[in-house]
């Protein structure tokens, strides 16, 4: 029986680069592309088929900032499959990205150049929004979205026969002083980036506590610094032509940049191979890439603690409860 594999963001950036790879690595597998776009997700498997023939590729149409397209997806979803192996939750916004210059330039001449360069911290602010279902548009993309089609998948991915793996990408811009359990869709700050990719690392160790004896195992990945569409948004793709020269000299100096989807979906290839009772719950796989443009990978503890993350689950438990009520309410007066 083939193996399942699920990518939420598939049709672009790391979530296509990681698809690529997956089928370099395994021709065997079943992959499942999960995205918003329908025109632009045909066109991946299209291309994805041509040029491997024999393996499996579906497609399922789900935007994780809609809840009402998380609860069709996952229905659709319960009905091809029996299990999921692998969920790669890669999905995600950075909406309308600011750089401030201030801070850039005092960052330039601080001893922590190379931490700021390569972790975005402190450079980034951003205008979020509100969604039709009342989130912030960056929490509900970035995490709840993506936590309630984990719910809603639960019977397909929890198996104690056989372990399955939940990999999440999160981002070196995780930052506890971004983060507050009393504003967790970060809807009073000016970063809910960082602040929803904390939560993430706090939400995979929770989920590690509650359901590694059910056969799941949660892991949070960095793909570095990798030229997509998101980071496109933060200065025009000329800007960074420009700047490549100074970054390559940078990476001999600094491992983040990744510069390429593919260098960036490094860690999430590794983790593919590993066996997933022998990683740690605390620890985030980061994908790196030398002077010389060697890929490998590094690991890092993540700045939390099991109490918080736990705290954070259970928030996460109650706003379920909340907007399937709200949902439902919905669905009965119409």
């Amino acid at each position: 029986m083939r193996k399942v594999v699920l990518v939420t963001g598939a049709s672009s950036g790391i979530g296509l680069a990681l698809c690529k790879r997956l089928l370099e690595e395994d021709d065997e597998l079943h992959l499942c592309l999960a995205c918003r776009n329908m025109g632009k997700a045909e066109a991946v498997r299209a291309d994805l088929l041509a040029s491997q023939p024999t393996v499996e590729v579906s497609i399922v149409q789900v935007d994780v900032s809609n809840l009402q397209s998380v609860f069709r997806a996952s229905r659709e979803l319960k009905q091809r499959f029996q299990r999921l192996d692998y969920v790669y939750f890669n999905a995600g916004i950075m909406p309308n990205p600011q750089l401030n210059i201030r801070a850039l330039l005092s960052s330039i001449f601080s001893r922590n150049v190379i931490h700021v360069f390569s972790t975005a911290e402190g450079l980034l602010t951003q205008q979020d929004k509100v969604t039709a279902d009342g989130l912030q548009e960056v929490f509900a993309t970035n995490v709840f979205g993506h936590f309630i089609l984990f719910r809603e998948l639960e019977p397909l991915i929890c198996h104690s026969d056989h372990p399955s793996q939940l990999i999440w990408t999160s981002s070196r811009n995780a930052n506890r002083s971004n983060f507050n359990l009393e504003d967790i869709q970060h809807s009073k700050g000016q970063e809910p980036y960082s602040s929803s990719k904390y939560a993430t690392d706090l939400l995979s160790v929770a989920l590690n506590k509650n359901f590694n004896r059910q056969g799941l195992y949660s892991s949070v990945v960095c793909p570095g610094t990798a030229l997509t569409n998101l980071t496109y948004g933060i200065v025009p793709s000329l800007i960074w032509t420009l700047m490549l020269p100074f970054i390559w000299l940078f990476r001999f100096f600094a491992n983040a940049f990744t510069l390429t989807p593919y260098n960036g979906a490094e860690a999430l290839i590794w983790l593919f191979h590993q066996k997933p009772e022998s990683l740690s719950p605390r620890t985030k796989y980061m994908s790196a890439t030398t002077g010389f443009g060697s890929n490998y990978v590094i690991t890092q503890k993540m700045d939390l603690d099991e109490e918080t993350a736990e705290q954070c689950y259970q928030i996460l438990l109650e706003l379920e409860k909340h907007v399937r009520t709200t949902i439902q309410n919905s669905d009965h007066q119409s």
